[in-house]
């Protein structure tokens, strides 16, 4: 049977028309070389080469099974490749997921913005949703991980691992008093006459159930006027001058216009943990390189 060493000594031979500096070039002694062409000859069913004193010429037929050999060759290298650079996550295909207040926190951002760099053949595919969506597509095999802000609910066979936590500032209409009033830190039992808006529980519901639990620590049940379908939007009823909002520190960020913000005293408790699920038994290349690279940047932004 012909094997990929017998291409690659002909090749070599004929690449150095010499069948010592061959032998030498493959790192093995003269002798055994030569009996190897001479059975590959015997397989194939006629000379490869013609044998002359100073060298050796391929044939018509040598020329032809040469020129095979080497696209074989560069095809079974090629596959090796591929199949190392996809080990290495650098090809193939990742699903990600997440909540509507995630993908505005930078260590999103700065994660895929780095795959993309890093495994330029990756193809990746981007979905958002609330938390129970998120897992549910997770569970189904739709989404390969998954960027969440509340723990909840996750299933035996998925890790759920905290990776950053931010801390929650509150939004209000460029033309309220404190926002006219010198920049202080904001006591939570203050705003208990205040009107909030909020945005509905099953689209964030960790941060939701988050703020209802710290107002309730502080001493009430805050007022709610209106409810926004997500997080960001809720920005906009609070510019229209339709009340007061908790939202993420990297949502501040977006400088909504009309709309100011202010940090919260500590003792209020207000913050937005980052997770990041997946499935524990998924080995893949991609998502092993996407896990280890969100576990390196989110240690890089403790030790900030």
């Amino acid at each position: 049977m012909i094997e990929l060493r017998h291409l690659r000594y002909a090749i070599a031979i004929a690449d150095e028309g010499h069948m010592t500096r061959a032998a030498l070039k493959l790192g093995l002694q003269q002798p055994p070389l030569s009996q190897q062409i001479k059975a590959l000859e015997a397989m194939v069913g006629t000379s490869l080469f013609q044998r002359q004193p100073r060298g050796m010429t391929l044939t018509d037929a040598g020329e032809a099974f040469v020129a095979r050999a080497r696209q074989i060759i560069l095809d079974v290298d090629g596959a090796v490749e591929a199949a190392q650079r996809a080990a290495r996550g650098e090809t193939g295909r990742l699903a990600i997921g997440f909540t509507t207040s995630a993908a505005f926190h930078p260590l999103v951002s700065s994660v895929v913005r780095a795959l993309r760099l890093s495994s330029p053949d990756l193809v990746l595919r981007l979905d958002e949703g609330s938390t129970q969506e998120l897992l549910a597509e997770l569970a189904a095999g739709r989404l390969d991980t998954a960027f969440i802000r509340s723990p909840t609910g996750p299933a035996p066979d998925f890790q759920v691992v905290q990776v950053h936590r931010e801390t929650m500032v509150l939004a209000m209409p460029d033309t309220h008093a404190l926002a006219k009033a010198p920049q202080r830190l904001i006591d939570l039992g203050d705003l208990k006459n205040e009107t909030f808006v909020l945005y509905r529980r099953p689209s964030a519901q960790g941060l939701y159930d988050r703020i209802i639990a710290a107002c309730q620590r502080a001493g009430f049940s805050p007022i709610v006027g209106q409810e926004a379908p997500k997080v960001v939007s809720s920005l906009s009823l609070v510019a229209a001058g339709l009340g007061l909002s908790i939202v993420p520190h990297s949502i501040a960020k977006l400088e909504t216009t009309g709309v100011a913000y202010r940090r919260f005293n500590p003792r209020s408790g207000l913050d937005a943990p980052l997770y990041l699920a997946y499935p524990t038994g998924d080995k893949s290349g991609p998502l092993t390189v996407f896990v280890e690279e969100v576990m390196r940047q989110a240690k890089g932004l403790e030790n900030r």
